[in-house]
């Protein structure tokens, strides 16, 4: 797990609008491609080679607003799906 992301450059907001109800992602372009990188580098971590993360839990980043996204965004956390160990998803999760 990892608070906070320093490696995100440019501009992204990410707000829930209640109205929708949605969650829209807005961003200028260093902004959205920092955030597509940051996408792949979780998709791609190998969680087994993650020492401090205990088989069962999921690798993930929590964007804070004001600090790693616009401070009219609301917090975020991205993260794995399949959990360390057992490749098992969480149980709420419903496939499309």
């Amino acid at each position: 797990m990892t608070i906070g992301y320093n490696n995100l450059e440019g501009n992204i907001d990410i707000i829930f609008n209640e109205t929708g109800p949605e969650i829209l992602i807005h961003g200028d372009p260093q902004g959205l491609l920092s955030l597509a990188n940051l996408l792949t580098e979780i998709a791609n971590k190998n969680q087994k080679e993650i020492k401090e993360l205990p088989d069962g839990a999921r690798e993930h980043v929590h964007l804070n607003p004001g600090i790693d996204i616009s401070k009219s965004s609301t917090t975020v956390i991205i993260g794995r799906l399949d959990s360390k160990g057992t490749g098992a998803f969480y149980k709420s999760f419903i496939k499309k």
